[in-house]
């Protein structure tokens, strides 16, 4: 399948500070009527512009002119420097009014690259843009890091850096202003509901643990497992913690997502087929409403390789997002599992990562993904089938004691027993069912 061949599209939220996409080279995809400028470094304008003319997911260019923007920016311009000529990027992308479509410098570029190693230095936030507010929002803190610590939780909102305010800024400015030297502190504005309160956070070096996997002896032995991100490393991290629940002969599992930002489409297609013996995994569209634009085929299934048939739960929230939306959905309405917890994030667009001539990078959003039932969860998220929200007080003592996460202490992990208690129940006496002449319908 041409799809899988080329298994560089990415949907992580407009990720600050960690990785969330392969690569693909873009060139060869341009179209052949027009070519690069050759002058230089007006070169890498008009690369993005034929980019984001050919691949982006609305033909309408989100009701903008999109040849006179080149006639703006490459036509009539001219730049001295690359500093220039990567400014003009960024304008012009501002002008799709999409923060998921976004300019990456060769630092940031190779930082993002090699953020997929599993480590990285920051404060442990992941942040995109609100398309209509233009806020800097939190998607999700990463477990155990300066930002997950000081108790900064999904959809709050950065309105200030060191002072700056983030008004005017688009998320790659934010980010710079974040980053610095290990060691340092960066103190952070943040509104949270109707208050607003500052954080002075110490950049570190952050280890992501991909998957976390612990048997637990309720209900005759569980197992639980943390997907904190769907990076290239985590689906043979999946698989191993699978194969060893089951060595240890769980009744069931309780998937955990929450604060789970998204990451690779395929990683998300490729742990679906891990708890999905048949069954849509997800569908994408593009702007004419076919595949994406390098697939042949426009629908993702599982293919018959299931690790378990067991009993599954699966937790999400506010910071599950775009991979872990795809899972949680693709279980939901294959009725593989219940969802227990809050709606999720909303995001129903992959990005794919492209790089450039001169070593910078460009995430260009390229189709939109629905769920096997043909919900587009774009802005809408997922409504799981067993609503436990959380209290102010819940999420202070979660926040600050980070030891009763996943426990009995934690709300939505004792819905997630008591949901995965009946599952089993179920689980089990159906074979007795079956077996009984009054089940049969004539």
């Amino acid at each position: 399948m041409t799809m899988t061949k080329n298994r560089n599209l990415a949907l992580g939220a407009g990720i600050m500070l960690l990785a969330a996409a392969v690569f693909a080279v873009s060139g060869k995809y341009l179209p052949k009527s027009i070519t690069l400028l050759s002058a230089n470094p007006k070169e890498v304008v008009d690369e993005v512009w034929q980019i984001v003319n050919y691949s982006y997911v609305d033909g309408t260019f989100n009701k903008k002119d999109w040849h006179a923007i080149r006639k703006k920016y490459v036509i009539n311009a001219n730049y001295k420097t690359n500093t220039e000529a990567h400014q003009a990027v960024r304008n012009m992308l501002k002008e799709l009014d999409d923060p998921y479509t976004r300019f990456m410098d060769k630092k940031d570029f190779t930082e993002m690259q090699s953020d997929n190693s599993g480590k990285l230095l920051g404060v442990g936030l992941q942040l995109t843009q609100d398309e209509k507010t233009k806020q800097i929002v939190v998607v999700a803190p990463i477990d155990d890091t300066p930002a997950a610590k000081a108790g900064i939780i999904a959809k709050d909102v950065i309105i200030k850096i060191d002072g700056k305010s983030t008004k005017g800024l688009d998320l790659n400015q934010a980010v710079q202003l974040m980053r610095g030297e290990e060691g340092t502190s960066v103190l952070l504005t943040v509104q949270h509901g109707a208050k607003v309160v500052e954080h002075k956070l110490r950049r570190q070096q952050i280890e992501l643990h991909r998957v976390k996997a612990e048997y637990r002896s309720e209900l005759g032995g569980v197992g639980y497992i943390r997907l904190n991100q769907f990076s290239a490393n985590a689906t043979e991290e999946m698989r191993k913690a699978i194969q060893q629940m089951e060595a240890k002969k769980v009744s069931g599992y309780v998937l955990d997502l929450r604060s789970n930002p998204g990451g690779l489409l395929y990683g998300a297609i490729d742990i679906a087929r891990m708890w999905l013996n048949q069954g849509t995994i997800v569908s994408t569209r593009n702007r004419s409403g076919g595949c994406d634009d390098r697939s042949t085929d426009c629908k993702q299934s599982a293919d018959g390789t299931a690790l378990t048939n067991k009993p599954l739960v699966v937790l999400v929230d506010g910071g599950s997002a775009s991979s872990s939306e795809i899972l949680s959905g693709a279980l939901q309405d294959n009725k593989r599992a219940q969802l227990v917890g809050s709606k999720t994030f909303g995001k129903g667009l992959v990005q794919s990562v492209r790089p450039l001539h001169d070593g910078s990078g460009l995430a260009v959003t390229t189709a939109k993904y629905f769920t096997p039932s043909g919900k587009d969860i774009n802005k809408h998220g997922i409504k799981p089938d067993v609503d436990v929200d959380l209290s102010k007080e819940d999420i202070r003592l979660l926040m600050q004691e980070r030891q009763r996460v996943a426990t009995k202490n934690d709300p939505q992990y004792a819905q997630a027993l008591v949901t995965l208690q009946g599952r089993i129940a179920a689980q089990n006496a159906a074979p007795t069912a079956i077996a009984q002449p009054e089940t049969t319908v004539n």
